[in-house]
């Protein structure tokens, strides 16, 4: 039986998929255009499959299809760049030799054979040109390189690449491979930077002929939906695929990885399939280390702005305008910590948001705000409900004991919802998880969202600007607990009016009941 899969490459036959033929045709379509092209996302974003359904749907369209790897390779191969050029053969020569590339003639093959059969483990760029030009005047040769990150780390990769595109220009002239595809995390443009972090040496591309792949990866609600259905059927059991699908594409935005380890985690620990059991899925998958959350921790710590970027989003409420040639954006976007919407820039998904404020919060837990949260803790919970408006109400005395009203009114007018989220995360830590809802995030009001127990709170944080303002915001928070199917949400008010009557009010709005607090 089929199971969810979250290393390597997922197989068809052996693992729950989303249907993914559309990006696999959008790439298909290139490749016979004869471009040459780069598939970069983040970390197990599902390149790697997409590659190896790629191969398939081109061999059977009678390409040749080198799919191959510099990962693993010894430093040996990047002696120079003569050393380089043979590996490359040699790996196309292993690949045929194991018999892993159909629709490749016999006189080609003999020519791959005989170009890496010299005792000299060199190669120079002639040798290598005539050799692929020799294959390609035959056969429509596809060439596709994974995890070309690793190979960035060599400057000889990057004179390849300018090989290669050299022969893409010439094509005209000298048969050259039908097409090159690049696969990895890094686009070949910021390769550079793992080489030469100097600003004047980042756009210097070798690869400047590549045309644009954009086909949106992501995997949609429906195509979860579809994949949960074959899972329903073989386990011959029933819930609502398209709720759970849903549910699960508005925590993960489609990003494979998590799509694929949230389902696998309901799969085997035996959650129920419905809300319930999504929600202690995510709260399973923030609270354990992998290979995608590791690697996010380590982008944060070697560029500094991008934290500093990030944090000015999910903290200051700062509404970045989306800018591609934004160098902090342009790394963030690279590694899918952020996406455009309606020309903005926001986190990629809840759970990157969620697993950031955990990682920001961190190093809070020796401030004052977040040590009341851990002592207050066991006051909140009644009957399996947490007691939000009690929580905000010791919240607003700890918050005016801990900073004196008129000598701390910037940087609390700053740091507002770091203070609040830092608190409650020290409540809910290990239990429940809390976001941001990305239509409301601005300047001067939030929504956070609060899931806790299977229940779920709304609490909108905002600076006051007034009395007017604030009926607005009220009006605006009722009609927001429509979406949600709630009665009752709650407010958090920072004002700074010397006059201000800090603490507790209850608002009612129609069939709503508001709990705003004033600190």
């Amino acid at each position: 039986m089929k199971v969810f899969n979250t290393t390597g490459k997922c197989i068809p036959s052996m693992h729950y998929m989303v249907d993914i033929s559309r990006q696999v045709e959008a790439a298909a379509k290139l490749v016979r255009r004869g471009n040459f092209f780069c598939i970069n996302r983040g970390r197990q974003y599902g390149k790697t499959t997409t590659l190896a359904l790629l191969k398939k749907k081109l061999e059977g369209e009678g390409y040749a299809v080198f799919s191959l790897s510099f990962e693993g390779l010894g430093d040996s191969a990047f002696k120079s760049d003569e050393t380089l050029m043979f590996a490359s053969l040699l790996l196309m020569n292993d690949s045929v030799e194991w018999d892993e590339v159909q629709n490749l003639s016999d006189s080609s093959k003999e020519v791959l054979r005989l170009s890496v059969s010299s005792e000299d483990k060199t190669m120079d760029s002639l040798s290598f040109n005539r050799t692929v030009s020799k294959i390609s005047k035959t056969d429509k040769i596809v060439l596709l390189l994974d995890e070309v990150d690793a190979a960035g780390n060599h400057i000889e990769f990057i004179h390849f690449l300018g090989l290669l595109r050299n022969m893409y220009l010439k094509r005209d002239e000298r048969p050259t491979f039908q097409s090159v595809i690049l696969a990895g995390v890094y686009d070949v443009k910021n390769l550079k930077l793992k080489l030469r972090p100097e600003e004047q040496h980042q756009y210097n591309s070798p690869w400047n002929i590549a045309v644009t792949f954009d086909a949106n990866m992501s995997l949609p609600a429906d195509g979860i939906a579809g994949m949960l259905a074959e899972y329903k059927a073989d386990h011959h059991i029933s819930f609502d695929e398209h709720f759970v699908g849903q549910m699960i594409y508005d925590y993960t935005s489609g990003y494979p990885f998590l799509v694929s380890r949230i389902c696998q985690i309901m799969d085997e620990s035996g959650l129920t399939w419905d809300r319930e059991g999504v929600l202690a899925a995510v709260n399973h998958l923030l609270k354990e280390h992998n290979t995608l959350f590791d690697d996010m921790e380590k982008k944060v710590s070697q560029f500094p702005t991008l934290a500093e970027t990030l944090k000015a989003i999910i903290f200051g409420g700062k509404r970045v305008s989306f800018n591609y040639y934004d160098r902090d954006l342009n790394i963030a976007i690279m590694f899918n910590f952020v996406k455009e919407y309606q020309g903005a820039t926001l986190i990629y998904c809840r759970i990157f948001e969620t697993w950031l404020y955990n990682l920001f919060i961190s190093n809070a837990k020796d401030t004052s705000i977040y040590q009341q949260g851990e002592y207050d803790k066991p006051r909140f919970v009644h009957d399996g409900y947490l007691d939000m408006r009690l929580l905000l109400e010791r919240f607003c005395v700890h918050f005016n004991e801990i900073y004196r009203p008129g000598h701390d009114d910037e940087f609390v007018e700053n740091n507002g919802r770091q203070i609040f989220l830092t608190y409650l995360r020290s409540v809910i830590n290990g239990i429940g998880n809390y976001y941001c809802e990305a239509q409301t995030r601005d300047l001067t009001r939030t929504d956070v969202i609060i899931d806790y127990l299977g229940q779920q709170y709304v609490v909108e944080l905002k600076i006051w600007r007034g009395e007017a303002y604030n009926e607005r915001g009220e009006l605006q928070l009722s009609e927001y607990l429509d979406y949600y199917h709630l009665q009752t949400g709650y407010m958090l008010s920072f004002c700074f009016n010397r006059n201000k009557q800090p603490g507790l009010h209850e608002v009612v709005i129609g069939d709503k009941k508001l709990y705003e607090v004033v600190v």
